[in-house]
């Protein structure tokens, strides 16, 4: 057994400010104002914009749903309801199964997540589409 670990794909700085124009973008273009979060696989904030007029409090949600997607690894609205309240209580209230959360999956490898909100649950899950889209990663339906 080996004790080196191989190589892994990380999502840089500059590879989440393209996610994030690819976001803002399409936020624009729904005429939707959102607060838009990407992290990169631990969950680190990498970047984030709170566009003119979005909610103030979709802030915590949209980094919520990228800490979310990041740590499990797949889209936030999968995560069972019923275990909600018990995730939350155990992450310091960090985890969410609220639509808007999407891995950034490149190569079948999670390199971190976009956390989508102000608008609706379809409009965070578009918005966070295109960031998806921006960078060539791979898009896990809801």
């Amino acid at each position: 057994m080996s004790s080196f670990t191989r190589p892994t794909l990380k999502l840089t700085h500059e590879g989440a400010l393209k996610a994030l124009a690819g976001a803002v973008a399409k936020a624009k273009e729904l005429g939707v104002p959102q607060n838009i979060t990407i992290v990169d696989d631990g969950g680190n904030l990498l970047a984030f914009v709170r566009m003119d007029g979005a909610r103030l409090l979709s802030r915590e949600t949209s980094m919520s749903k990228a800490i979310t997607a990041a740590s499990h690894r797949q889209p936030t609205s999968r995560l069972d309801p019923a275990n909600e309240l018990k995730l939350a209580i155990a992450a310091g209230g960090r985890l969410t199964n609220l639509e808007g959360g999407l891995p950034i999956v490149i190569d079948g490898q999670c390199i971190g997540a976009v956390g989508v909100g102000s608008g609706t649950g379809a409009q965070d899950v578009e918005v966070a589409r295109a960031a998806l889209a921006a960078i060539g990663a791979e898009d896990q339906k809801p």
